[in-house]
């Protein structure tokens, strides 16, 4: 195993993954999606409906509740789940907002799970937010 794959395998036994098939629940009982995949990925697969898309090099400053540029979706520490494409940089962002007192998950094998396991259907019928950009 590699260096990196130990390195995700200890940082994943701090916190429970979301399943492709949880997704849409965790949406409908309010759940912040944070899309954080660069966008020749998002143009290639489509948008993760209703999901926050926050570039990477930014995102802890967004979504620190205690920054002064933080997104109002990070008011009140809501329940955060990060999407990555496969499910890898997602556990490190978790990891990285934790440092900062941000309790976040991320979604089990990213984007590509939703898609392949016919998820994403679910997840647009129960999404209330409107997706938006920031950066």
């Amino acid at each position: 195993m590699s260096a990196i794959d130990d390195h995700l395998a200890s940082l994943r036994h701090n916190f429970t993954r979301v399943l492709p098939a949880e997704l849409a629940g965790r949406v409908a009982a309010g759940a912040l999606l944070v899309d954080t995949r660069p966008v020749e990925q998002r143009e290639r697969d489509g948008e993760l409906p209703g999901a926050l898309v926050v570039d990477r090099n930014v995102l802890e400053w967004r979504l620190d509740p205690t920054s002064p540029h933080r997104v109002p979706e990070a008011e009140g520490g809501p329940d955060i789940v990060v999407v990555c494409d496969e499910g890898f940089s997602s556990t490190l962002v978790v990891a990285s907002l934790a440092t900062v007192g941000v309790r976040a998950t991320d979604l089990a094998g990213g984007f590509q799970d939703l898609l392949a396991g016919g998820h994403l259907a679910a997840v647009e019928k129960v999404t209330t937010r409107a997706g938006r950009r920031v950066r």
